[in-house]
């Protein structure tokens, strides 16, 4: 008997719904089945860039209800994901949902969806890739290790050169949540996953154009050890036309520097190590944008066939969304 594939949509058809459809539609047990989007303009694009497969492209939330899915994908701007997920549940369209980072606008949205989804159950995941990249799973393994002995302090960044020479006459960083969501999220993830909960402690500055649009920020927090963390996060820092994300591990014996491309661990003694991306087996069956793009999807997939937790859910991106409500709480 053939078994059947996950049958999967695709809420928003903007770079990341394309990046998430494409990567999704060659994964074998993946079904491509349906594309929502409300622009006349990219549903004409992508019934041209899909014509060659049976899939559906619409402007009709509803016409998914219709489709018998096993998943649904939502990449549309971070102020619609709590009610078009909130929407998905309580219709009963779908019970495994992605949602890109961030879960939600807020953290009182966030907990709402956590609830949500514990009460119809089945698989849900954020984007949070940095978790599959290749350098920082390795930086993981060595403070499980303790290679370097127990991490004393970190520093962590996220930068961009996306606002660099904004005014209040440019654009605004708004549409895409300010700094803390748009990248600094990453960080503040990938913090998370490294060293547990953290609470924030100080914020030494906040620059906002208006509310809710910060351009940078730092803060210092601690986890439930007393380990005390420091954040920069930029969207103007110059020559970072691609955003880097990165920590610096002070540890007992030594420390360990991390960033997209590559890991440095040096000891006491002086002595030093580095890895590239090349020397940690980066490789992918499908690249599209970052290899951790496609081991991202490849695990949704699996969670979802499993029926197992994913590793970035609801739970602990909720935790970003609280972290970030802190910060913009206690602004300098």
């Amino acid at each position: 008997m053939k078994k059947r594939k996950i049958r999967l949509a695709v809420i928003g058809l903007g770079k990341m719904g394309l990046l998430h459809a494409s990567i999704s539609s060659i994964i074998p047990d993946v079904e491509l089945v349906a594309l929502v989007d409300k622009s006349a303009l990219l549903k004409r694009l992508y019934k041209k860039i899909f014509s060659s497969k049976e899939v559906i492209v619409t402007g009709d939330l509803e016409k998914l209800s219709e489709l018998d899915l096993d998943a649904v994908y939502i990449t549309t701007p971070i102020s619609s994901h709590a009610p078009i997920a909130g929407s998905l549940y309580k219709k009963r369209i779908v019970q495994n949902i992605f949602v890109e980072k961030t879960l939600a606008s807020s953290y009182d949205q966030a907990k709402e969806l956590c609830d949500l989804a514990k009460n119809f159950g089945g698989v849900n995941m954020v984007g949070y890739m940095k978790r599959f990249s290749v350098t920082f799973r390795k930086a993981k393994d060595l403070l499980a290790q303790q290679i370097l002995g127990e991490p004393c302090s970190f520093k962590a960044y996220a930068y961009s050169s996306d606002f660099l020479g904004l005014t209040k006459e440019s654009k605004s960083s708004a549409p895409r949540g300010g700094a803390l969501r748009d990248i600094g999220c990453h960080a503040m993830d990938l913090a998370l996953w490294l060293f547990g909960d953290l609470e924030v402690k100080d914020v030494i500055s906040n620059e906002e154009i208006e509310l809710g649009a910060e351009t940078s920020a730092s803060f210092t927090v601690l986890n439930s050890n007393g380990l005390e963390g420091q954040f920069a996060i930029s969207q103007c820092m110059l020559n970072y036309r691609m955003p880097e994300f990165g920590l610096l591990i002070e540890c007992e014996k030594g420390k360990i520097e991390v960033n997209d491309d590559r890991l440095s661990l040096t000891k006491s003694d002086g002595s030093n190590t580095k890895l590239y991306r090349h020397d940690l087996n980066d490789n992918v069956d499908f690249f599209l944008g970052e290899t951790e793009y496609f081991r991202e999807d490849q695990h949704f997939v699996n969670s979802v066939l499993n029926n197992q937790i994913p590793k970035s859910n609801f739970e602990t991106a909720s935790k970003v969304d609280y972290i970030i409500d802190r910060v913009r709480s206690r602004r300098s």
